[in-house]
């Protein structure tokens, strides 16, 4: 068991204390906090909560995490593209179309059903059964680098510095039209979409801040390949980001138009650069995930 304890900032008053733990434990899903609350596991000032408890300022609130269970996952042997790995974590270079984890309708073929086969059961719980060592996740279309984490030791160092923002990534991606700046920066707070509940957008009133920064590398007349550095990670944050300023990104029929003049599998995005300090070592650790074929291919095209 892992308990942890935290008194209530003026900022967090009147805060349902299901957002504000899931805020407080970055890289751990709400739902996941809210079945730990259902369960008993969380309380205020020293009382059982529930998901709708609004929070006051000084109120000590601490949450139990329990033991991993075994998850039902199957372990698949799927080949993985393995940057680096140690007792502590491992980078992994996801390809396009596998998804992270497994949800409904992907019950296989998932990086995790990969994960279980390779690293047995030593990966993370804190995410509960269905998310072992996934502290942070890309899109299944996007390509790239990915840290997983091996114990819940370094899930919570990588976590903390996800929260904070000092984990360095940047991504490579091909964008439509012909960007004016040679850099710039987008500020704009992401939520979920007013109508469209599958999608993420700029317009949601309580959206969370988000900020993109972003470089043109080359120029192709009606399409631009540029790098992009997150400052935060908000779920679709550079395909939304860029789509705000009308320049979705080539292949996204999500926030791009339905129509692609290149046999595309979703959009041309790829997490190129991941760093962090390692949570064991401390030291500064950086690595590069190489450009998928199909994206070198259609670079030397344009």
């Amino acid at each position: 068991m892992d308990k942890q304890i935290f008194v209530v900032t003026e900022e967090f008053h009147q805060v349902r204390i299901d957002k504000y733990l899931s805020d407080m434990l970055e890289g751990t899903s709400r739902s996941y906090i809210q079945k730990l609350i259902r369960d008993g596991l969380a309380l205020v000032n020293g009382q059982p909560a529930k998901a709708n408890t609004k929070l006051t300022a000084g109120a000590e609130v601490s949450i139990t995490i329990p033991e991993p269970v075994s998850a039902e996952i199957v372990a698949e042997d799927i080949p993985l593209d393995i940057l680096y790995e140690d007792e502590d974590l491992i980078i992994v270079n996801k390809p396009k179309g596998m998804v992270v984890h497994p949800s409904a309708g992907h019950l296989s073929g998932t990086l995790v059903n990969a994960l279980m086969y390779h690293c047995k059961d030593q990966l993370s719980g804190i995410n509960g059964v269905m998310r072992p060592g996934i502290v942070h996740r890309i899109d299944m279309d996007t390509t790239g680098a990915l840290i997983v984490c091996k114990n819940d030791r370094a899930h919570q160092s990588i976590a903390e510095q996800l929260k904070v923002h000092s984990i360095t990534r940047k991504y490579r991606g091909i964008v439509l039209g012909n960007l004016k700046e040679d850099e710039g920066r987008i500020e704009a707070a992401i939520g979920r979409h007013p109508v469209d509940r599958k999608k993420m957008s700029t317009r949601n009133p309580n959206g969370k801040p988000a900020v993109t920064h972003y470089r043109v590398l080359e120029r192709f007349g009606k399409y631009t390949y540029a790098e992009f550095q997150l400052e935060t990670g908000r779920t679709h944050q550079i395909r939304v980001h860029m789509s705000s300023i009308g320049h979705p990104l080539l292949g996204d029929r999500v926030y791009g138009p339905e129509k692609c003049p290149f046999k595309l599998q979703g959009q041309t995005l790829h997490a190129m650069v991941i760093g962090f300090v390692h949570p064991t070592t401390q030291q500064y650790m950086e690595f590069t995930a190489p450009l998928p074929e199909y994206f070198q291919t259609l670079l030397h095209n344009l």
